[in-house]
């Protein structure tokens, strides 16, 4: 088997052969992951999507069952005060997609009657579902054919079927063309082979460290028969330590602890208090002291919670979820 670009000169058997062979492999290693149990409501598969978004499954697994045991359908989860979504979110990070995901929720019961709709278009048209959930969230909760494409696809393709190490930064019109050109064309191979490749990505073709000798097509794959060649760039890892991420997430973290509204000072002023702090802020507090951040970056981050509808300011110098 091997390839050629356009797919167009590939015999069509050879594509049926390597949709068999990365699908089987998938059927034999696949997670168990409650998501995928193929008895699941089309709402536990979109809150696991907006949750895998950019965070690993690890941190996914507890929160994503916790918060389906809350709010098992769309209308529990619209009828709650959308700060409770956050709180719940704990520190799955990017709390926003909470706030969309609330948001979500009462479009479709506003919408569509509290059944979250199955075709791409009316879910692109929710709140916080972009081109990738919309197309996840139509094949794998509904058996639709869609093409996905994650980091973890992109990468098998590039490698597999172009020979590069990496993706390029971003999804170009290119790779979505090689992925529609790969994709079965029957409806349940074409939505197997989804998960397949993602899967195939996730555990064996990683970014980093990829385990060629565990492959099941690394005979066919372009990158390995070049001689595994460096990648063209080098990704930029995502900084943490004294960024904005990392304090607005050490105040919401003092939010979330909060049993009712707080000071305000708590926030803009950690380590200038002159009142004694709740028992049950106290870990929260001083993880956001440790920070020691500047001044301008306070206010920057306080009032971006504020202008993004993470935090509530009350009168009296008081801020909530």
């Amino acid at each position: 088997m091997s390839f050629t670009l356009p797919l167009s000169g590939l015999a069509p058997q050879d594509l049926n052969a390597l949709h068999a062979r990365i699908n089987s492999w998938y059927l034999e290693n696949r997670r168990d992951l409650p998501w995928r149990t193929g008895e699941n409501s089309s709402w536990e598969v979109m809150v696991s999507e907006f949750m895998l978004q950019q965070t690993p499954v690890k941190r996914v697994l507890p929160v994503w069952e916790v918060w389906l045991d809350r709010w098992p359908t769309p209308a529990d989860l619209a009828a709650e005060d959308s700060a409770e979504a956050v709180r719940a979110w704990g520190r799955l990070g990017y709390p926003r997609r909470a706030l969309r995901l609330h948001a979500a929720a009462q479009a479709i019961v506003e919408r569509h009657g509290g059944q979250v709709p199955s075709t791409y278009d009316e879910l692109l048209d929710l709140p916080g579902v972009g081109s990738y959930t919309a197309a996840a969230i139509s094949v794998f909760a509904f058996g639709n054919r869609a093409t996905v494409i994650d980091t973890n696809i992109r990468r098998v393709h590039a490698r597999l079927v172009s020979g590069r190490a990496l993706p390029g930064p971003s999804l170009t019109a290119a790779e979505t063309r090689l992925a529609d050109e790969l994709m079965p064309a029957d409806t349940p191979t074409s939505c197997l082979w989804n998960v397949s490749v993602m899967e195939l990505g996730a555990l064996i073709c990683t970014a980093k460290s990829p385990a060629c000798a565990s492959c099941p097509v690394a005979d066919a794959c372009a990158w390995v028969g070049a001689g595994k060649p460096e990648a063209d760039y080098q990704p930029k890892g995502q900084a943490w330590a004294g960024t904005d991420r990392q304090l607005r997430g050490a105040m919401l973290g003092v939010l979330r602890a909060a049993l009712a509204p707080v000071p305000s000072r708590l926030l803009t002023a950690p380590g200038q208090l002159d009142f004694v702090v709740p028992t049950e802020l106290v870990p929260a507090v001083e993880k956001l002291q440790k920070l020691s951040p500047t001044s301008e970056q306070i206010e920057r981050c306080y009032l971006g919670l504020v202008a993004d509808g993470l935090a509530k300011e009350h009168s009296g110098g008081l801020i909530s979820l």
